[in-house]
């Protein structure tokens, strides 16, 4: 060194620029050199000083890095990693104070007393290092900074309630993992910067929260070590630490140093505790606040003589005392912890045959045990690679093993931590001199591994404790910038690109995966950008046809696949109101829109349903108790069964029933219905209004369409299934017009003598005999099973030819040939054999008879005047012209068609030509008697059914 040569020590606080100043004092000089206390500092350095220089001239040196470039002048290092002989211009030292720290102290001290530049050699650290260095270095020259800004005590806060732009320093990965994720849950996210990250990792995660992109930091003491980040609050979660052999309180001069990183610059800044930690004292508040600490008294030492003849000379070299009063021995620490391990080892000591072996051991000790499992495993590993190098190199194959095994960008944020630290182990033994085959490659290599696992924890710490849509929301929000939504054809909603829930109709469904803060906030976001939206989209709601609209069966109204609103009773139950499903948000511009549009919708859609039934309604010419009917059938919504309207049926006279058939009124045997509202739609829309108006809470559904009976459940109610166009009789349910046609085939048979069911029966029904007979049992009908011979057509090999051109005669069975029936000689003949008989197939059929349910109402009076003895079972009265007298009650009940002439009560013909057989009438069969005059031949020209009856009558 230079007797000229210059040694200053720039002391002070934070943020009074000592890193910067050292910077531009080495840019001066032609070569230089710089020593930082970490990894991800001495990057940061590196950056700044390669963009004003280039990279051509820069070197970086730290444990896991090698950037060396051929022409360099500037070398920026990791303090264990500066080259202390290579003679440079200037010499700097950061964070000197770490001389005192346990660990690493000795490292700093070293350079304290040995590392010194030609022309200028600097210091850079608190001012408790005055003392120290004033009686460790002679001629230095102090230097004091002032903090640029102020820095004042905030008292305790909640995490819940830290201000924007603050960092929350843990002690522990544990510790900083848990308030990272209490942040991301109240307040969008964080970014996490912690010693053991890669730089690639720590600039991805700072970058985060340089950009904006969150507003919080979690961090370790690593924040402390100059890192320049935009920080106004700094929050300790605790003001204990485990310093790697106990729990300790932190020192008044470690909690200004983290502390001192609030406020860059001018701009002031503040620092507290959080609910978890105690307050902190006031005499240690001061002392931060002013910067006054107490002065570092001693500091670790460890002998720089090394001798390397012996692996004991070793040792006691490195545990070599010292007299000084400023300096103590430092703790053993791992290398040397390794270095007396390893010498136990038997295989070791054959090895160790020179100093050239015993400083080659030394070496290896000297890797970091950056994976951190176990003392034992990491003094295993230090020997196998000793004994690779003790015969040569690494070999190629083991290294490129064990790096493959760690090249697995993917897992959680501890796997990939793990793999992270395990690659830093390779990186490091790839970067000394000879210890690898093809150094270039294996560099090159352990360092692409490094950065892909780098980016991928980069990308596990954001997905696990950034809510990107919050975060970006947020400083949109801030920046008073009007924010983009856009809603796909899924209905998701993106604002800003981010996802923040689906848009359904007119009410915005948030992502339920927030938490309560985080959800105000998204809403917060997303309402403002889709206000926009929410009148868009009225608008094209309002323009858009009807087929784009539906209602479902439970009163829901849809635009498409969306529901936009539902149903509800009005005064009348043809005349239901809606209510729109909208935010609030949207505003009442875009509600009434809504509304508007869905009633002209369900007003169109109940006009065009039930057209026949308005029509009626309005119709001026019904008076009297056709227009009393009319109404009754419209507050029935076209549907009334017969038996509740029995009387009012009674006394409609031939004109008002021929008015209320001309608007499509069918007068059936079960039922007065409109035929056309059978259809499924009105059914539909029937159900739907009849619940409304009834306050049911579960709508009835109709039944699928085309069916012609569906299943009778017995705890449904009758009128559900009447308002579905059906009626029960059984373990089925018909429906309504089927029946009728039913009935009418019904009318046309003998129901006291029994008939059949004939094929027009069964095909109009669509069921089997067996389910026919339930359900005539169900109308009324007693049905008798019974067997028959079935009856087959003769084979046709059998049959005789018939001569051509003539016809096959018939031949009655009474004149047969003789010789077609067995002899009698035959019959008596003992031995012929006797045949045995042919099976004979039988089928079953029913015998149908009226019987119906009477109640249990006392004795019956056989009156036959007297019409208070007829049935009250499930029928109907007669149509036209109402039966009146006993008769009726044996009688099964028929519609409003006239009996055709030449029948009886069954419509059987009585005798030939379809007149009556008086002779041969059975005298003791009961008699019918009537009230109406004779039926007129005249055909009601209003009813189709009466016409097509008098022609095939005709036919």
């Amino acid at each position: 060194m230079r007797a000229t040569a210059r040694v200053t020590a720039v002391l002070g606080p934070t943020n009074t620029g000592k890193t910067h100043y050292a910077i531009e004092r080495m840019l001066g000089h032609r070569t230089g050199v710089i020593g930082l206390p970490l990894r991800l500092l001495a990057r940061e350095v590196y950056d700044r000083i390669v963009a004003q220089r280039g990279p051509s001239v820069v070197a970086l040196v730290t444990g896991e890095e090698r950037i060396v470039p051929e022409r360099t002048q500037y070398w920026v290092c990791t303090v264990e990693a500066m080259p202390m002989e290579i003679g440079a211009d200037f010499v700097a030292v950061d964070e000197i104070q770490l001389c005192g720290d346990p660990e690493r102290g000795h490292v700093f001290t070293d350079r304290l007393l040995r590392a010194r530049g030609l022309v200028e050699t600097m210091f850079l650290g608190s001012d408790v290092m005055r003392g120290a260095i004033a009686a460790l270095v002679p001629h230095v020259t102090f230097l004091r900074r002032e903090r640029f800004s102020t820095l004042s005590y905030a008292g305790s806060k909640k995490i819940s309630r830290m201000p924007p732009r603050s960092a929350i320093v843990g002690f522990s990965v544990d510790n900083v993992y848990a308030i990272a994720e209490l942040i991301r849950r109240q307040k969008g996210g964080c970014a996490v910067v912690m010693g053991a990250l890669s730089p690639r990792t720590r600039n991805a995660q700072v970058a985060l929260y340089q950009n904006g992109d969150v507003d919080y930091l979690v961090a370790t003491d690593a924040i402390g070590m100059g890192l320049n980040l935009d920080i106004r609050h700094v929050a300790f979660s605790s003001t204990v630490k485990f310093d790697g052999r106990r729990m300790r309180p932190l020192f008044p001069h470690e909690l200004g140093q983290i502390a001192g990183r609030a406020g860059r610059h001018t701009e002031a800044g503040t620092f507290g505790v959080t609910g978890e930690a105690s307050p902190l004292d006031e005499g240690v508040v001061d002392a931060i606040e002013n910067h006054r600490f107490a002065p570092i008294q001693r500091l670790h030492w460890r002998n720089d003589r090394l001798e390397f003849g012996t692996v004991e000379r070793l040792i006691a070299s490195l545990e070599e005392p010292t007299s000084n009063e400023w300096l103590s021995r430092a703790r053993e620490s791992d290398d040397l912890h390794a270095l007396k391990a390893l010498s136990e080892e038997p295989e070791v000591r054959a090895r160790l045959h020179s100093p050239h072996e015993v400083r080659l051991l030394w070496d290896v000790c000297r890797i970091p045990d950056f994976r951190s499992i176990s003392t034992t495993e990491h003094v295993t590993l230090l020997a196998r690679i000793f004994g690779f190098l003790c015969e040569g190199k690494v070999p190629n194959d083991w290294l490129a093993g064990a790096i493959a095994r760690i090249d697995r960008p993917s897992g959680d944020i501890d796997t990939l931590s793990k793999r992270l630290a395990y690659i830093r182990t390779w990186t490091y033994v790839a970067q000394r001199r000879g210890w690898v085959q093809d150094e270039s490659h294996w560099r090159e290599e352990t360092r692409a591994v490094e950065d892909r696992l780098s980016d991928a924890l980069h990308g596990a710490l954001t997905q696990r404790f950034v809510d990107r849509r919050t975060s970006v929301l947020m400083r949109r929000l801030k920046q008073k910038e009007s924010l983009v939504a856009e809603v796909n054809d899924k209905g998701e909603v993106t604002v800003e690109g981010e996802f923040v829930g689906r848009l359904e109709g007119f009410r915005f469904r948030q992502d339920a995966s927030n938490s309560p803060d985080e959800a105000r906030t998204l809403r917060q976001a997303a309402v403002q950008a889709l206000r926009p939206e929410f009148h868009l989209r009225a608008d094209r709601f309002y323009n858009s046809p009807d087929t784009e609209m539906d209602f479902t069966e439970q009163g829901g109204l849809m635009w498409g696949e969306q529901a936009v609103g539902k149903l509800i009773a009005g005064p009348e139950p043809m005349r239901p109101q809606v209510e729109a499903f909208v935010d609030e948000d949207a505003g009442p511009e875009v509600a009434e829109k809504v509304r508007r549009r869905l009633q002209h919708f369900i007003d169109r859609k109940v006009a065009a349903q039930f057209e026949p039934l308005l029509a009626m309604s309005r119709d001026e010419t019904l008076t009297g108790l056709a227009r009393g009917f009319a109404f009754r059938l419209v507050e029935s919504l076209g549907l009334i069964p017969r038996e509740q309207v029995a009387e009012e049926v009674k006394s409609l006279d031939q004109e008002a029933r021929s008015a209320l058939r001309k608007h499509g009124v069918r007068f059936g045997q079960f039922t007065i219905f409109l035929p056309l509202l059978l259809k499924p739609a009105p059914t539909r829309l029937r159900l739907v209004l009849w619940s409304l108006a009834n306050g049911l809470q579960e709508f009835p559904e109709s039944p699928p369409p085309g069916l012609v009976t569906i299943p009778h459940i017995a705890d449904v109610p009758k009128m559900h299934y009447t308002l579905a166009g059906y009626h029960p009789a059984g373990q089925r349910a018909i429906r309504i017009d089927m029946l009728e046609r039913l009935a009418d085939l019904l009318r046309a048979k003998d129901s006291r003598a029994g008939f059949e069911a004939t094929p027009d029966m069964l095909s109009i029904t669509g069921m089997t005999l067996e389910q026919f007979a339930g359900l005539m049992q169900g109308l009324g009908y007693r049905a008798e099973p019974g067997e028959r011979p079935k009856v087959k057509a003769a084979p046709a090999a059998a049959e005789a030819a018939p001569a051509e051109g003539e016809a096959p005669a018939e031949v009655p069975a009474e004149e047969a040939p003789a010789a077609e029936a067995p002899s009698a000689d035959a019959e008596a003949a003992p031995d012929a054999p006797a045949e045995e008989p042919a099976a004979v197939e039988v089928e079953s059929f029913y015998t149908f008879t009226w019987a119906p349910r009477r109640p249990d109402r006392g004795p019956r009076r056989h009156d036959r005047g007297q019409g208070e003895g007829r049935n009250r079972g499930p029928r109907a009265t007669p149509g036209d012209a109402p039966a009146e007298g006993a008769a009726a009650e044996a009688r099964p009940p028929r519609g409003d068609r006239p009996e055709r002439q030449g029948h009886g009560h069954g419509g059987k013909p009585k005798g030939k030509g379809g007149k009556p057989d008086r002779k041969g009438a059975d005298r003791n069969q009961p008699k019918s008697f009537e009230s109406r005059p004779a039926r007129s031949d005249r055909i009601d020209p209003d009813n189709p059914f009466a016409v097509l009856a008098a022609l095939r009558d005709r036919s």
